[in-house]
């Protein structure tokens, strides 16, 4: 049997989530929300029979056996470590928290019950092009896996910015392109390179510190570009670029080069290219129908770029697998 699902967040990626786990035989039992106000608005939007701004009103629930934690960065390992420790299973989205203590926080509340599912939604690396990326350079086609040479890695973008002030204006509270784009970034060059970073060396800049709907006494805060490089423990260098000022559009490109050859994803697709060749292989191309049976809100489909919404989807399809092996 399905768990009930409590909903901790009233963003966008909620109107993609809700709808699919719905699909999949999941009841939406309550959601949280910042304020009284967004929480009834979205209930009322998504037909979720409860909806509160107290943590404890959902978490304390005995139909709510599954959180999903989808709101900003700064209450993630305090709704997680709760959660944990009353016996419920949490999917979190990232990153883990604001800093490491809170992370480590996260990783000894999950060892209170070992079996309750506690997951931290880093699945970038989950996406068919990725995945296919990782079983090539196992395969040798990059040459040993120890002989990566360079990952470049670059996301350009429009602003992450909502038309009113919220938790994506102010750094403190997690908001920001290292925090929301970056994260992903870092667990997917560590899991294709099975590396870690052991130098880093960065820079975080806000660029737009007012809009024409945010302005008055609170200014902008988080981060709208990043570019920082790392030096990986088996000396493989990484040069992220992560640019938000390219309004409308949406790129993303990984490239890997090895001894003999690279191999590079461009949006969901995988092309590879060796030494001895003249050009470029295609080794996967990303032809999923996203709508599928789904009905996904219009304006999320506008605003979350194509792979993160993919990654979504695969992710709650690998949590409803979950239970039904348990």
């Amino acid at each position: 049997m399905l768990p009930g699902i409590g909903v901790f967040g009233t963003g966008n990626i909620v109107k993609v989530v809700v709808p699919f786990l719905r699909e999949k035989g999941f009841k939406i039992e309550a959601i949280w929300g910042r304020t009284l106000f967004e929480a009834e608005e979205i209930a009322k939007e998504l037909d979720i029979p409860f909806h509160t701004n107290k943590i404890d009103d959902v978490l304390l629930r005995k139909d709510v056996d599954l959180i999903f934690i989808i709101c900003s960065p700064n209450l993630h390992s305090q709704i997680a470590v709760k959660a944990l420790g009353i016996g419920k299973h949490v999917l979190c989205d990232k990153p883990s928290g604001l800093c490491q203590s809170e992370a480590l926080k996260m990783v000894r509340a999950s060892q209170y019950y070992p079996s309750l599912i506690s997951i931290v939604n880093h699945s970038l690396r989950f996406l068919p092009a990725f995945a296919q990326m990782r079983r090539a350079i196992v395969d040798g086609y990059l040459g040993a896996e120890d002989e990566i040479t360079v990952v470049d890695v670059r996301v350009q973008m429009g602003s992450l910015l909502h038309d009113s002030y919220d938790w994506l204006c102010d750094e403190t509270m997690g908001g920001g392109v290292l925090t929301l784009v970056g994260s992903h970034v870092i667990d997917l060059v560590s899991f294709l390179t099975l590396q870690r970073a052991t130098y880093v060396h960065g820079l975080v800049k806000t660029f737009t510190k007012n809009t024409d709907k945010i302005q008055g006494i609170r200014n902008i805060t988080s981060a709208d570009f990043c570019a920082f490089q790392m030096q990986m423990s088996k000396g493989a260098l990484v040069s992220v670029t992560l640019n938000t000022h390219i309004p409308g559009t949406f790129s993303q490109e990984v490239l890997v080069c090895g001894k003999t050859g690279y191999l590079v994803v461009r949006g969901g697709d995988l092309y590879g290219y060796k030494n001895s060749t003249e050009k470029e292989d295609v080794i996967y191309l990303d032809v999923e129908d996203l709508q599928r049976s789904i009905s996904l809100s219009p304006v999320a489909v506008n605003t979350i770029p194509r792979p993160y919404i993919e990654r979504i989807i695969q992710d709650d399809g690998r949590i409803e697998g979950s239970f039904f092996t348990c």
